[in-house]
Protein backbone atom coordinates (compact mmCIF):
# COMPACT_ATOMS: atom_id res chain seq x y z
CA UNK A 1 0.00 0.00 0.00
CA UNK A 2 2.86 2.23 0.98
CA UNK A 3 4.70 1.27 -2.31
CA UNK A 4 1.36 2.07 -4.34
CA UNK A 5 1.96 5.79 -2.48
CA UNK A 6 5.15 6.76 -3.33
CA UNK A 7 7.15 5.85 -0.26
CA UNK A 8 9.79 4.16 -1.87
CA UNK A 9 10.04 6.55 -4.69
CA UNK A 10 13.53 7.28 -5.64
CA UNK A 11 14.56 11.07 -4.28
CA UNK A 12 17.54 12.88 -4.31
CA UNK A 13 20.57 12.76 -1.48
CA UNK A 14 21.70 9.68 0.75
CA UNK A 15 19.30 6.66 0.16
CA UNK A 16 17.99 5.15 3.17
CA UNK A 17 19.74 2.30 4.83
CA UNK A 18 16.93 0.72 5.61
CA UNK A 19 14.66 -0.92 2.99
CA UNK A 20 10.97 -0.04 3.04
CA UNK A 21 9.74 -3.23 5.00
CA UNK A 22 12.19 -2.36 7.93
CA UNK A 23 11.18 1.29 8.19
CA UNK A 24 7.91 0.69 8.34
CA UNK A 25 8.21 -2.21 10.82
CA UNK A 26 10.86 0.34 12.72
CA UNK A 27 7.73 3.25 12.69
CA UNK A 28 5.32 0.22 14.16
CA UNK A 29 7.82 -0.33 16.78
CA UNK A 30 8.55 2.56 18.16
CA UNK A 31 4.51 3.73 18.56
CA UNK A 32 3.97 -0.18 19.86
CA UNK A 33 6.91 -0.16 22.34
CA UNK A 34 7.36 3.94 22.82
CA UNK A 35 10.87 3.21 23.70
CA UNK A 36 13.58 5.69 23.27
CA UNK A 37 15.06 6.93 20.32
CA UNK A 38 18.75 5.49 21.28
CA UNK A 39 17.21 1.90 22.21
CA UNK A 40 15.26 2.10 18.61
CA UNK A 41 17.94 2.93 16.57
CA UNK A 42 20.17 0.47 18.79
CA UNK A 43 17.81 -2.19 17.35
CA UNK A 44 17.67 -1.36 13.81
CA UNK A 45 21.16 -1.11 13.27
CA UNK A 46 20.89 2.98 12.90
CA UNK A 47 22.03 6.54 13.92
CA UNK A 48 19.12 8.14 16.06
CA UNK A 49 18.96 11.12 13.68
CA UNK A 50 18.31 8.25 10.48
CA UNK A 51 15.56 6.66 13.10
CA UNK A 52 14.10 9.96 13.66
CA UNK A 53 14.51 11.19 10.04
CA UNK A 54 12.36 7.68 8.79
CA UNK A 55 9.60 8.58 11.19
CA UNK A 56 9.15 12.35 10.10
CA UNK A 57 8.63 10.60 6.34
CA UNK A 58 6.52 7.30 7.25
CA UNK A 59 4.34 8.64 9.97
CA UNK A 60 2.44 10.94 7.86
CA UNK A 61 2.44 8.53 4.62
CA UNK A 62 0.86 5.78 7.21
CA UNK A 63 -1.90 8.52 8.10
CA UNK A 64 -5.45 7.30 8.13
CA UNK A 65 -7.33 9.72 5.57
CA UNK A 66 -10.64 10.85 6.56
CA UNK A 67 -13.67 9.57 4.59
CA UNK A 68 -15.29 11.88 2.34
CA UNK A 69 -18.64 9.76 1.47
CA UNK A 70 -20.81 8.14 3.66
CA UNK A 71 -23.51 5.82 2.41
CA UNK A 72 -27.33 6.24 2.65
CA UNK A 73 -28.04 5.23 6.63
CA UNK A 74 -24.92 5.53 8.01
CA UNK A 75 -24.50 5.74 11.39
CA UNK A 76 -21.43 6.79 13.05
CA UNK A 77 -20.18 7.56 16.75
CA UNK A 78 -17.95 10.42 18.60
CA UNK A 79 -16.02 10.66 21.01
CA UNK A 80 -12.92 12.71 22.48
CA UNK A 81 -9.93 11.25 24.03
CA UNK A 82 -7.01 12.62 25.70
CA UNK A 83 -3.28 11.90 24.75
CA UNK A 84 -0.29 12.89 27.24
CA UNK A 85 2.03 14.73 25.20
CA UNK A 86 5.59 16.29 25.92
CA UNK A 87 5.06 19.67 23.92
CA UNK A 88 3.54 21.92 25.91
CA UNK A 89 2.97 24.34 23.25
CA UNK A 90 0.14 22.10 21.32
CA UNK A 91 -1.23 20.42 24.75
CA UNK A 92 -2.93 22.09 28.15
CA UNK A 93 -3.59 20.49 31.39
CA UNK A 94 -6.75 18.55 31.20
CA UNK A 95 -9.14 16.56 33.54
CA UNK A 96 -5.95 13.88 33.64
CA UNK A 97 -4.21 16.30 35.33
CA UNK A 98 -1.25 16.07 32.71
CA UNK A 99 -0.28 17.86 29.71
CA UNK A 100 -3.17 16.17 26.88
CA UNK A 101 -4.12 16.75 23.63
CA UNK A 102 -7.43 16.16 22.64
CA UNK A 103 -8.42 14.12 19.57
CA UNK A 104 -12.00 13.78 18.33
CA UNK A 105 -12.47 10.15 16.99
CA UNK A 106 -15.48 9.37 15.14
CA UNK A 107 -15.94 5.56 13.96
CA UNK A 108 -18.34 3.98 11.79
CA UNK A 109 -20.80 2.14 14.12
CA UNK A 110 -21.73 -1.19 12.31
CA UNK A 111 -18.05 -1.44 10.90
CA UNK A 112 -16.47 0.09 14.16
CA UNK A 113 -13.74 1.54 11.75
CA UNK A 114 -12.46 4.67 12.09
CA UNK A 115 -13.24 7.06 9.42
CA UNK A 116 -12.33 10.65 10.70
CA UNK A 117 -9.10 11.76 13.38
CA UNK A 118 -9.96 15.45 14.08
CA UNK A 119 -7.39 17.78 14.17
CA UNK A 120 -5.37 18.33 17.13
CA UNK A 121 -6.36 20.60 20.18
CA UNK A 122 -5.44 21.14 23.69
CA UNK A 123 -6.47 18.80 26.00
CA UNK A 124 -8.82 21.09 28.09
CA UNK A 125 -10.85 22.06 25.02
CA UNK A 126 -14.45 20.77 25.79
CA UNK A 127 -16.81 18.50 23.42
CA UNK A 128 -18.78 21.12 22.14
CA UNK A 129 -15.75 23.16 20.76
CA UNK A 130 -13.67 19.73 19.90
CA UNK A 131 -15.88 19.15 17.95
CA UNK A 132 -16.34 21.76 15.56
CA UNK A 133 -12.76 22.86 16.20
CA UNK A 134 -11.12 20.13 14.88
CA UNK A 135 -13.18 20.08 11.48
CA UNK A 136 -15.27 16.48 13.22
CA UNK A 137 -17.92 18.20 12.25
CA UNK A 138 -17.68 19.25 8.99
CA UNK A 139 -16.37 15.68 8.04
CA UNK A 140 -19.45 13.98 8.94
CA UNK A 141 -21.84 16.70 7.38
CA UNK A 142 -25.35 15.82 7.85
CA UNK A 143 -24.45 12.08 8.46
CA UNK A 144 -26.46 11.10 11.35
CA UNK A 145 -23.85 10.74 14.37
CA UNK A 146 -24.23 9.51 18.54
CA UNK A 147 -22.52 11.25 21.00
CA UNK A 148 -22.33 10.88 24.80
CA UNK A 149 -23.96 14.20 26.99
CA UNK A 150 -21.22 15.81 26.81
CA UNK A 151 -21.70 17.79 23.48
CA UNK A 152 -25.40 19.66 23.89
CA UNK A 153 -26.25 21.50 21.21
CA UNK A 154 -24.61 20.25 18.44
CA UNK A 155 -27.18 18.52 16.95
CA UNK A 156 -25.55 14.87 17.73
CA UNK A 157 -27.68 12.04 18.89
CA UNK A 158 -27.06 12.38 22.45
CA UNK A 159 -29.40 10.31 25.64
CA UNK A 160 -31.83 11.58 27.27
CA UNK A 161 -31.58 13.92 30.53
CA UNK A 162 -34.02 13.73 33.61
CA UNK A 163 -35.49 17.15 34.38
CA UNK A 164 -34.52 18.50 38.03
CA UNK A 165 -36.98 16.79 40.31
CA UNK A 166 -38.03 14.29 37.50
CA UNK A 167 -37.39 10.86 36.53
CA UNK A 168 -37.55 9.73 32.67
CA UNK A 169 -40.53 7.69 31.13
CA UNK A 170 -39.60 3.79 30.21
CA UNK A 171 -39.12 4.84 26.70
CA UNK A 172 -36.21 7.15 27.51
CA UNK A 173 -34.74 4.83 29.70
CA UNK A 174 -35.07 2.05 27.19
CA UNK A 175 -33.49 4.48 24.34
CA UNK A 176 -30.70 5.67 26.95
CA UNK A 177 -29.62 1.92 27.53
CA UNK A 178 -29.89 0.98 24.09
CA UNK A 179 -27.27 4.21 23.17
CA UNK A 180 -24.97 3.00 25.78
CA UNK A 181 -24.29 -0.17 24.72
CA UNK A 182 -24.18 1.53 21.07
CA UNK A 183 -22.14 4.45 21.76
CA UNK A 184 -19.62 1.88 24.11
CA UNK A 185 -18.76 0.92 20.97
CA UNK A 186 -16.06 3.90 20.73
CA UNK A 187 -14.60 3.07 23.95
CA UNK A 188 -13.52 -0.33 22.91
CA UNK A 189 -11.77 1.14 19.37
CA UNK A 190 -10.00 3.94 22.09
CA UNK A 191 -9.11 0.60 24.23
CA UNK A 192 -7.26 -1.00 21.53
CA UNK A 193 -5.78 1.83 20.28
CA UNK A 194 -3.94 2.63 23.50
CA UNK A 195 -2.28 -0.84 23.24
CA UNK A 196 0.02 1.57 21.59
CA UNK A 197 2.29 2.50 24.39
CA UNK A 198 2.78 6.12 22.05
CA UNK A 199 -0.75 7.43 22.84
CA UNK A 200 0.07 7.14 26.59
CA UNK A 201 2.69 9.47 26.94
CA UNK A 202 3.62 10.98 22.99
CA UNK A 203 7.46 12.47 23.17
CA UNK A 204 7.10 13.56 19.73
CA UNK A 205 6.78 17.61 18.77
CA UNK A 206 4.22 19.54 16.79
CA UNK A 207 2.49 17.06 14.28
CA UNK A 208 4.12 13.91 15.20
CA UNK A 209 1.33 13.08 18.00
CA UNK A 210 -1.43 13.76 15.30
CA UNK A 211 0.54 11.82 13.07
CA UNK A 212 0.57 8.42 15.45
CA UNK A 213 -2.93 9.43 16.04
CA UNK A 214 -3.88 8.63 12.62
CA UNK A 215 -1.19 5.70 11.33
CA UNK A 216 -2.46 3.74 14.67
CA UNK A 217 -5.95 4.62 13.11
CA UNK A 218 -5.18 3.24 10.04
CA UNK A 219 -3.38 0.41 11.21
CA UNK A 220 -6.34 -0.49 13.91
CA UNK A 221 -8.76 -0.45 10.85
CA UNK A 222 -6.19 -3.18 8.68
CA UNK A 223 -5.88 -5.51 11.29
CA UNK A 224 -10.23 -5.08 11.81
CA UNK A 225 -10.62 -5.48 8.19
CA UNK A 226 -8.61 -8.18 7.83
Amino acid sequence: MLRREGADAVRRGRPWSLPLEDRVLLVAVYWRTNVTMRRLASLFGVSKSAADRIIDHLGPMLALQPRKRFAKGTVLIVDGTLVPTRDHTIAAQSKNYRYSTNHQVIIDADTRLVVVIGRTLPGNRNGCKAWEKSGAKAAVGKTTTIADGGYPGTGLVMPHRRGKGEGLPDWKEAHNKSHKQVRARVEHVFARMKTWKILRDCRRKGDGVHHAMRGIARLHNLALAG
